[in-house]
């Protein structure tokens, strides 16, 4: 049972960012930074509020086993808490930027070589390590960057960039433990908001006087952020990383559907033999998970 719930957590976290670009393309006429201002400051403020005046209990007994730690482990904590909160402000903005500047196809390709960056850059900082399938997988994965990046090689680039944020990011909180998620994510959104806060005034252009954008704005922090970021990290305490790696596709599948048929972006061949050689490599890569599990379930 609990299996099921958490799995179904994840499924509709991914589900949810992927409607993302709905919200987002129509705010393409403003500034990138902008947008990143406002949607960090709403998240930070609707966050705040939650923490500090709904799950006091929660803050509390957070508070307490954070002092109970060993010094070392307060120290570690602390750190990827706060190296979290900047690597989030990095993927946010440059998937803004590709999203609304580049493209939604480059967006979605990001999140598509995510989760297999993700283990190669836990292979090396983690010491986890690969089957030769796996390794197989991310080979398919680099030769689909090299045949995408034939017709724009800075697209490509972009977009690793964005799912280099987010590997680092996921990789980093594998070791976040002991504290309350919500809180964690509540301290990594408002050290972000700190973070962008110097650079408001210079950088930010005029202070937008349509209701429309507010209201997206706010769409996108608890729609498109603050929910399925909770969500995605709940899911995680009963689910395993093989698991969260499937269902991660299911967001970038859903921005590049989005982009081919209600967006109307143009594909080509090349484009076309570069996914389905992504999609190969994500069968690859979960190759004993997809079919040990249907094995296990026949037994």
């Amino acid at each position: 049972m609990k299996f099921s719930k958490y799995y179904l957590t994840a499924f509709i976290s991914f589900l949810i960012w992927g409607f993302f670009s709905l919200a987002l393309k129509p705010l393409k006429g403003y500034p990138s930074l902008d947008i990143l201002f406002y949607r960090v400051f709403m998240c930070a403020a609707v966050m705040a509020v939650i923490s500090l005046f709904v799950r006091v209990k929660v803050l509390r007994d957070s508070i307490a086993a954070f002092k109970a730690m060993p010094v070392a482990r307060k120290r570690q904590v602390a750190f990827l808490t706060l190296i979290g909160g900047v690597l989030l402000t990095a993927n946010w903005f440059f998937f803004i930027y590709v999203m609304n500047h580049i493209s939604v196809k480059a967006a979605s390709f990001a999140y598509l070589v995510c989760p297999i960056m993700t283990t190669v850059i836990a292979f090396f900082v983690l010491d986890e390590k690969l089957s030769k399938w796996q390794w197989t997988a991310v080979l398919l994965s680099v030769l689909s960057c090299i045949l995408l990046s034939f017709n724009n090689i800075a697209d490509i680039l972009y977009s690793l960039i964005v799912a280099a944020s987010y590997a680092l990011y996921l990789v980093s909180q594998r070791k976040n433990t002991g504290i309350d998620k919500f809180l964690v994510l509540t301290i990594q959104i408002i050290f972000s908001a700190l973070l962008l806060l110097p650079f408001y005034p210079k950088y930010s252009a005029a202070l937008p006087t349509e209701a429309s954008f507010y209201i997206l704005i706010t769409l996108i922090a608890v729609v498109f952020t603050i929910i399925p970021l909770f969500m995605n990290l709940y899911a995680l305490q009963g689910v395993t990383s093989s698991t969260m790696g499937i269902l991660l596709y299911i967001n970038p599948l859903m921005n590049f559907a989005i982009a081919l048929f209600y967006f109307h972006e143009p594909i080509n061949t090349t484009q076309i033999t570069a996914y389905s050689l992504i999609l190969l490599s994500i069968i690859i890569f979960n190759e004993r998970f997809i079919f040990g599990r249907r094995r296990a379930a026949v037994a």
